[in-house]
Formats: C-alpha cells, structure tokens, sequence
C-alpha cells in the first residue's frame, strides 16, 4: 500500500510541476510561427491576405521542348489560410488535382505540391517540393527541392520553385527553375478577383 501511495504521491508532483496541456499547445504554436523570419511571415500573411478569392493566370514562359499550358485555362483558388498554412488549388482547365501548399513545417516555410486523384486518393508523385532558402522577401521566396523531393522525382536537375508577387500585390508567378534557370512561369492577376 505504502510502495502505491508513493507512486500516486511522484505522480501528482510531475502533474502538478509540467505544463499544462493548453500551455504546451499555445508554445508549440508560437514556437512554430516565431521561429520564421520576419520576411518569410510577412509573405505568408501576403499570402494568407488573398484568402477566398480566385484568380485567373496563364503561361507566360515554357522552355523549349517543353509541352506548352498555354491552351488550357489556368485559375488559382486561395482557399484556406492559417497561422501556419494557406493552401492553394490550382486549376488547369478541368484537371484540379494540383493544390500549392504554404506550411510551417519544422519551424521553417515549407512549400509543397499536393496531387490527388479524382477520387481524393493521393497520386504517387505528391508533397514535393522544399523550404525557404532563407534570401526570400515578403513578396518573393525560393524554394529548392528537399531531400523527399530530391529522392521521389530522382532529381539531377536541381529544381527549384520561386513564388514572387509584385509589391503592388497585383501579380502573382509561379516560377520553376531547373539548375538556376526558369523552366516554366504562370502569372495571375491578384488586380482582377473573379
């Protein structure tokens, strides 16, 4: 009885001295939101700022020998925004399996392709992309492939992402590069919400 009433005893006293578990949950937010640069919070917040609008683009460079996009209608959806996230669908005519996807992730900027199926299955090529780089503003950021990118698309072209808004807030480009040079651009128009 004594060797039960000891353990009840320690056991109150570690309770009593840890954090509460709503304490534990409000640092764990604030340490994954404090720890992104000031430039890289001020682009999510940029980012976060178009929340439930939608906008139209189009292809505005394709390297050659690349298959163009340029027929096909390009929208893009801002469509959920956190603390922490805003996820982006990006729409290609009737093909919406593409969202981009803004996240804290490690107390780092994460960008990510998410690639579903019709059906909301996950396609076998999914979440890739990188981190911030760390040279980013809070209108642009730099996103080179990670180490999941780099073993999933077995990648040796060095790829990177840039996301870049114009400081007037009235264009968006997605910019992928391959070793330092931009493979494929998308501009939207943030001046014309649809």
């Amino acid at each position: 009885m004594r060797h039960f009433l000891l353990i009840a005893i320690v056991g109150l006293f570690f309770a009593a001295c840890g954090p509460s578990p709503q304490t534990a949950e409000t640092t764990q937010r604030d340490t994954l939101t404090a720890v992104l640069s000031p430039e890289e919070q001020a682009f999510l917040d940029n980012l976060a700022s178009l929340c439930g609008k939608s906008f139209r683009g189009r292809e505005t460079y394709m390297a050659p020998g690349r298959e163009s996009w340029a027929h096909l209608d390009f929208v893009m959806h801002v469509t959920e925004c956190g603390e922490d996230h805003v996820h982006i669908p990006f729409h290609l005519s009737d093909d919406t399996s593409r969202t981009w996807m803004f996240l804290v992730e490690n107390g780092r900027l994460r960008f990510r392709h998410d690639h579903r199926h019709p059906d909301g299955t996950p396609e076998e090529s999914t979440l890739y992309g990188g981190y911030a780089d760390g040279s980013g503003t809070p209108f642009s950021q730099h996103f080179p492939a990670d180490e999941y990118t780099i073993e999933l698309l077995q990648d040796t072209l060095g790829r990177q992402w840039n996301i870049v808004m114009d400081e007037a807030m009235t264009n968006f480009s997605y910019q992928l590069q391959y070793r330092d040079e931009i493979v494929f651009q998308a501009d939207f128009d943030l001046s014309n919400p649809l």
